[in-house]
């Protein structure tokens, strides 16, 4: 048995929260050990975020090229190398993995890299992935080992080795027909890529539409877009059992509303959701509860039920977004000083990285229904917007929550480009508490997209009278 090792603060898993955490108390002097089991800086770096959106820009360029006589441009036929794709994804991946590892030089951290699990209160035994044990005791601890995708039960489904957001970065040739299993983010931004390398793509998803966060009005719009790029959809099919082996012939039987019906493709792709890793790392001997769904319980200031241990992330039951992250590093970083930093009220935006994007901050109209808050909503089409002409992406819409009995801004969502940068400018007013006409009325450039937010909010109706201010 090797001899306990002390750290002052112990973190399992690299991801955002716990890495930047690591690297800052390191350099405040603190003994960091950081056990990480498989990526170097997380999965957001190494199969997630980063690469995802690699590849998305690739499938861009690919889309434009087919498409660019629309813009004067003449070219021959167009065909994706997704070899060479997949090289430039990893090229990025590995000029991250040196980054993050000169981090943890220059900061004093030390990544230790094996599988972790707790055997006492705030000690963990690591299983080296170059052979050998290792046991680190903390005297404090924070976990943030992330989550992986779900698998649902449905036969024959894990016997087909079916592809999730990790495998499918990793094709070196184009699927034929891609069958995705989910029409959430990872299923629809992986969707539209692969159409536009030129595979044949089916979305299958279970619930009565697709982003089922989404009011009905963006969900539809959004499908529509990707119909139109050749993407069909099956909505309310309910997968019954799956066959063959993805990669080579795979078929997915389902229910609809008009019988069963086959699905055959060649690779199948599963984007229906996420599990937390937190089984099978010891934690309930240690006094680290978890709720009905497996995820950590912490408190607003990110504490677990077991002292001198806090949770990170999306094991924290974070919303699972590598930014929120980040805002729980800060929240402990700052707790560990002495402040009082929450995860109350944070105001949390989110993007869809399809092209054109989606992004929300703040309520949807149908959030706010469901909650009983009276509200206003105004939608503004793209093609109202002078700069997409010019650019030819008319594509898609504004819409904006506002309370009905004052002029604070609840909610912000866009499909139309470059919307997950328009978004910042509302979560700004936002966070300022502005009355939307100070954002309405301001002086925006010429011509760009944020303009729109000019007319999206000159549409909103007027208070009602008992709502009026008395002079």
């Amino acid at each position: 048995m090797p001899q306990p090792e002390h750290r002052d603060f112990l973190i399992l898993g690299s991801g955002q929260g716990g890495k930047l955490l690591a690297w800052h108390l390191a350099r405040s002097g603190q003994r960091v050990a950081v056990v990480e089991r498989r990526w170097v800086g997380g999965s957001c770096p190494a199969v997630a975020c980063l690469p995802s959106k690699n590849e998305i820009w690739s499938a861009r360029v690919a889309h434009l090229t087919r498409h660019a006589v629309q813009f004067g441009t003449e070219t021959g036929p167009v065909a994706t190398d997704l070899a060479k794709v997949r090289r430039r994804k990893q090229d990025m991946i590995d000029h991250d993995i040196a980054f993050h590892l000169n981090a943890y030089k220059t900061s004093g951290a030390e990544l230790i890299m094996g599988n972790g699990s707790f055997i006492a209160p705030k000690t963990i035994e690591v299983s080296l992935n170059d052979g050998g044990k290792r046991i680190l005791v903390g005297s404090k601890v924070v976990i943030n080992v992330g989550t992986h995708a779900a698998i649902p039960r449905i036969p024959g489904l894990e016997a087909v080795r079916p592809l999730t957001h990790v495998e499918v970065l990793e094709l070196d040739m184009l699927p034929p027909h891609l069958l995705v299993l989910g029409g959430g983010y990872v299923g629809l931004e992986m969707a539209q890529a692969y159409r536009r390398f030129g595979s044949r793509v089916t979305i299958i998803e279970p619930g009565p539409q697709i982003i089922g966060r989404e009011d009905r009005d963006i969900a539809d719009e959004m499908q529509q877009l990707l119909t139109d790029e050749g993407i069909a959809f099956l909505i309310e099919a309910e997968p019954l059992n799956v066959d063959g082996r993805s990669g080579d012939e795979v078929c997915v039987t389902v229910r609809t509303a008009v019988g069963e019906r086959k699905i055959e493709g060649s690779h199948l792709l599963v984007a229906a959701g996420r599990v937390p890793n937190t089984a099978g790392i010891g934690l309930d001997q240690v006094g680290v509860e978890l709720d009905g769904r497996g995820y950590i319980r912490v408190n607003h200031r990110l504490e677990t039920t077991a002292p001198d241990v806090w949770a990170v992330g999306e094991c924290a039951g974070s919303p699972q977004f590598t930014h929120v992250s980040v805002d729980d590093f800060r929240i402990i970083r700052d707790n560990l000083a002495g402040r009082n930093r929450s995860t109350r009220d944070r105001l949390v935006p989110y993007c869809m990285f399809t092209d054109p994007p989606l992004a929300r901050v703040g309520l949807s109209e149908g959030e706010a229904q469901q909650q009983g808050i009276m509200v206003r909503v105004a939608k503004l089409a793209m093609s109202s917007v002078l700069r997409t002409h010019a650019t030819q992406e008319t594509h898609g819409h504004m819409k904006v929550v506002v309370a009905e009995d004052d002029d604070r801004i609840l909610g912000f969502t866009m499909i139309g480009s470059q919307a997950d940068e328009v978004m910042f400018a509302v979560q700004t007013a936002m966070l300022a508490k502005l009355p939307y006409p100070e954002l309405r009325d301001a002086v925006i450039a010429h011509p760009t997209i944020a303009e729109g937010l000019g007319p999206l909010l000159s549409n909103l109706p007027a208070r009602s009278e008992t709502d009026q201010p008395v002079f």
